[in-house]
Order: structure tokens, then sequence, then C-alpha cells
């Protein structure tokens, strides 16, 4: 059974997160920044999600949006089909069980006053999960599924290289045994040498424990090598999305185009057409009317700067490739 026809373990539907700016000597708010508007994606179990696209553009925000680290404005979180934005809090814990994060900083997201153990025993102590006993064991286990050894457990992470302190992130996440994981810019802040190994640690936790990823980025090789499918998003919306193959085969979005012609290629003898895009993102405090690409877009026509494109499916209906553009519409 492939991925499409599974029913899908998270169902993001319309998500919006505005983030009010206030402004005066009353502090009354005097505009929205519309971080994320009008997502919809899903995401099967034992999938990952590749989500891209520049800084600023909103991916942050949406992983921690799916989560409820930021509060969502509107729309639907559904897991498993239940929607977790109408629970209440004390209900809101028991689902935090099942869904983590790997933070894009491993050496901001570990507390310098916790040894290993006290860092990765932490999601087991608040949802007091096993007795003490149980738990050390479960951490010296989960140590040596992340490739480290029980032998550094009461040691603290400023004794860490940055691949091994989120190794360590990595861990944590998986105390609770989550169904599905928000890995933000996991390998960013990660020497190139060590990006790989990490990745690989990723991928091979999928395989072997079915967990479903939301996998941020703004490198498309990085996302490419993990991802069974990609969304592209651009000043808060997704512009695309497609399976891996098909989006890297033949991308239909202006702006899907401009990001992978700046892919680096290792042979110096391939030369490949560099797609520059003039100026810069707008603000999302003031989007622009209509496309919100058509201020930088090189195909840009008279539609595109008043009418919103309306996603179609330009792809199979066995195989959807989905695009905003009036060059499709």
């Amino acid at each position: 059974m492939s991925g499409r026809d599974q029913i899908p373990l998270l169902d993001v539907r319309n998500l919006t997160k505005y983030f009010a700016v206030r402004g005066g000597l009353l502090r009354r708010v005097v505009a929205q920044v519309r971080a994320v508007d009008g997502v919809s994606l899903s995401i099967g179990k034992g999938r990952t999600y590749g989500l891209v696209g520049e800084s600023g553009c909103g991916k942050s925000t949406l992983g921690r949006a799916i989560l409820r680290l930021h509060e969502p404005t509107s729309g639907e979180v559904l897991l498993d089909g239940h929607d977790i934005l109408k629970l209440r809090r004390s209900e809101l814990i028991d689902r935090r069980r099942r869904m983590q994060v790997i933070f894009q900083d491993p050496f901001a997201s570990l507390s310098p006053r916790r040894t290993v153990a006290q860092i990765i025993r932490e999601p087991l102590d608040v949802h007091r999960i096993g007795t003490a006993a149980e738990r050390e064991e479960r951490v010296i286990a989960l140590l040596d599924d992340v490739g480290m050894g029980a032998e550094i457990r009461d040691r603290y992470p400023h004794e860490f290289s940055g691949g091994q302190r989120q190794r360590i992130g990595i861990a944590r996440a998986l105390a609770l045994e989550p169904d599905f994981i928000v890995a933000d810019e996991p390998v960013s802040a990660l020497d190139v040498s060590v990006q790989s190994q990490v990745l690989n640690l990723i991928a091979g936790l999928k395989k072997t424990r079915g967990i479903a990823f939301l996998f941020i980025s703004h490198d498309l090789a990085v996302i490419q090598h993990v991802s069974d499918e990609i969304g592209v998003m651009y000043l808060g919306r997704l512009v695309e999305h497609a399976l891996v193959d098909d989006l890297y085969a033949a991308p239909k979005h202006p702006y899907t185009k401009a990001l992978m012609s700046a892919i680096p290629i290792p042979d110096p003898k391939t030369k490949r057409s560099r797609i520059i895009l003039k100026g810069d993102v707008p603000s999302p405090m003031n989007p622009p009317s209509g496309c919100p690409f058509h201020t930088r877009c090189p195909d840009v026509m008279e539609i595109c700067r008043s009418v919103v494109p309306a996603t179609i499916n330009v792809g199979r209906k066995d195989l959807p490739h989905h695009v905003s553009c009036h060059l499709y519409s």
C-alpha cells in the first residue's frame, strides 16, 4: 500500500497563525503578521514530509503551530482523526506523548545544568512513565539507539560536539515513543561532515520505528535525501506539493524552479542555468495582493497582481502534483 492510500496520521487543514503587532500608548493591535496563511498538508505513518523555503517564510512557525507550541489562529490539526486544537490543556498533555520536536540549535535546546541522563529522562518523569529503575534502563537504551554509549549519561552538554548534542536531543524526542516528530532544521547548525550521520540516523528511525516526520529545511539537497513528499512554502503559503521524485524531475512553480537552480552540482563540468530572483521577500505584515510571489516572479502576468491562484493538480490522479500558479490554471 502506498503512502497515498493510507489514512494520514496527521492531517492539517487550512491552518493559519497570525501574530498581533501592537503600537501606541494603549498597545492596541495595529497590524497582523501572517506567518502561516491557510496551509493544508497530510502525513502518513512512517512517512517524511519535507518542508522547504527561504528563511522567514513560516516553516518553523507552521511546525510549532501543529504542535501547539504556538496556538494557531484558525484551522484544524487532526491526529488520527481527532482535532488537537479543540483539546483542553489537560487532554493535550496526553496527546503530546505522541508528538515531539527536534530543535534546530543543539547548543540552545539542551539545559547546561542537567546531565545527559536527566535531559533524556525528563519526558519520562513528566509523564510518570515506569519506575525509577525502568526509566534509567530506558535512558541507556535510547543512548544506544542514537549511537552513544551509557558511559556518557552523567556528563553535561558542554562536553559534546554539535552532532553529539543533536543525538542527545533526538534521544530525548524518542523517549515517549512518539508517532510524529517535527524536525526543525535539525542539521543546519552542524558541520557538513556530521550532517550525513544525523540524517542517516533519522532515516533509520523512520524505517525501524515507523515514525512520521515533518522535516523542515532550507536546503533542497538535504530535503531530497530524507523526504517522501515535499511542500514548498513562500510567505506563509504552500505554493507547490508533490512526491519527491516528481518535484525534482519536473518542478512547476517559478519559485520552486528558482530554488532548484541554486542546488550545487558536484561535477564542475556540468553547468546549470541559474534563476536569480530580484528583490526581497515581501513583509508578511503587508503581503502583496494576488499571488504572493508576483513581485519577484520572472513569469508574472497581469492576473497575478490581483487574483490569488487556486491550487490545482497538474499530475496524475493517483500521483497528484499540486501547484498554486496562474501559469497552469
